[in-house]
């Protein structure tokens, strides 16, 4: 039977309800202090709880790891209640729930840092851009990103540990698994590319040394969790946040292929054939032959993302060329996504001055077809705010 986007799959010990997989999405919208998820986040999760399975938006492993304003944690008693709360009206609503593991090295600012610290990175470079961080008097504000310090190789084995810690909390808190985040610029992506890792000992310097941080915390996060909990995303070819390597197509080679030795639930892929585009005309022969590499390469269930439509997400599926098909923006403005792809329904249209921060409006506010035709009335949106 051909594959649809619309059949079930099974990663590790689920069954996922359709291969439409919620991508992780930084809202900003954390319960403040102390970066909590709160009632709004457990609603907004619930709403999309029709995808075969959620990817929680990026949540920071310790507050070293904090890069933007008001984005959650899973390293304190009180961020592990608030996450319990999401996981637990994600499966009343029958859904499931990974979390996004995250650390930014140096996509941060020392505003955010334990006692004002620099942001650590794999090598002392700074990136280009500004920090999204917050004022003195709790307003929005952006500011330039600072030189980071290099991480000596004596921290990097506590770093591995804050991993494996944040996958127990996350466990513990009824989250269905995890997925480390080596994606988009971000500190393991720092480490695996040579645009930003000029180190000289065995983190540093050829292939296997850079990938040697990720695949450290693979392995040590799978003994704790079970492989097939575990997902990894990765980003070949991105650019975002200045990031570039030398020889791309040999680095994810093998960083497909070792992943591939984990048994995981799942290789995610930022796929940049379209750049993350759903109008680009024509694909990027590049990244279409660097997908088609991960896919020979990696031997497991390859979830991919990046400006999908309905249509290439379909014909993905059907060409095996992926098994899964993250969608990010389509999510945010239709919490029943899956049964607008469905019926071919008109899709609402994201509010991208609401993407981040905020309360209800642009979060939790958008209609469901159900809610549009009157079928089911609006629920009482102050009542989550008031969190």
């Amino acid at each position: 039977m051909t594959p649809s986007l619309f059949s079930r799959y099974e990663i590790g010990p689920y069954t996922l309800k359709n291969r439409m997989v919620m991508a992780p999405l930084t809202r900003s919208r954390s319960k403040q202090p102390g970066n909590v998820p709160g009632r709004m986040n457990a609603f907004y999760y619930a709403q999309r709880a029709s995808a075969g399975l959620i990817i929680t938006e990026a949540t920071q492993i310790s507050q070293q790891g904090q890069g933007y304003a008001w984005t959650p944690g899973i390293y304190t008693e009180e961020q592990i209640e608030g996450w319990r709360l999401v996981a637990e009206s994600v499966h009343d609503a029958d859904g499931l729930i990974f979390m996004q593991l995250w650390h930014v090295g140096r996509i941060s600012h020392p505003a955010l840092q334990p006692k004002g610290a620099l942001p650590v990175a794999p090598s002392a470079i700074a990136p280009t851009g500004m920090a999204f961080i917050t004022s003195a008097k709790g307003e929005p504000e952006f500011v330039p990103f600072v030189v980071p310090r290099a991480l000596a190789i004596d921290e990097l084995p506590a770093l591995v540990k804050q991993y494996v810690q944040a996958a127990k909390n996350a466990l513990a808190a009824g989250l269905d698994g995890v997925e480390i985040h080596a994606a988009n610029g971000y500190l393991l992506d720092q480490f695996l590319n040579s645009s930003t890792n000029v180190r000289t000992d065995v983190y540093g310097g050829s292939i296997e040394n850079r990938a040697r941080l990720l695949l450290e915390i693979v392995e040590a996060v799978t003994r704790v969790c079970g492989s097939d909990r575990v997902g990894v995303r990765i980003s070949p070819l991105g650019t975002f946040n200045d990031m570039g390597d030398e020889n791309p197509e040999a680095l994810f080679a093998y960083v497909a292929e070792k992943l591939g030795e984990h048994d995981l639930a799942y290789l995610h892929v930022v796929d940049p054939s379209y750049g993350g585009h759903q109008t680009t005309d024509g694909a990027d022969p590049s990244g279409v032959a660097l997908m088609a590499m991960i896919r020979k390469r990696f031997k497991g269930t390859l979830m991919v993302c990046g400006g999908y439509t309905l249509e290439r997400a379909q014909d993905a599926i059907r060409n095996q060329q992926a098994d899964l098909v993250a969608f990010g923006r389509p999510f945010i403005a239709n919490p029943d996504l899956p049964e607008r792809f469905r019926i071919g329904a008109a899709l609402n249209e994201p509010d991208h001055v609401t993407f981040y921060g905020g309360g209800v409006q642009g979060y939790v506010d958008y209609p469901t077809l159900k809610q549009q035709s009157g079928e089911e009335g609006l629920p009482d949106y102050s009542v989550l705010e008031a969190n």
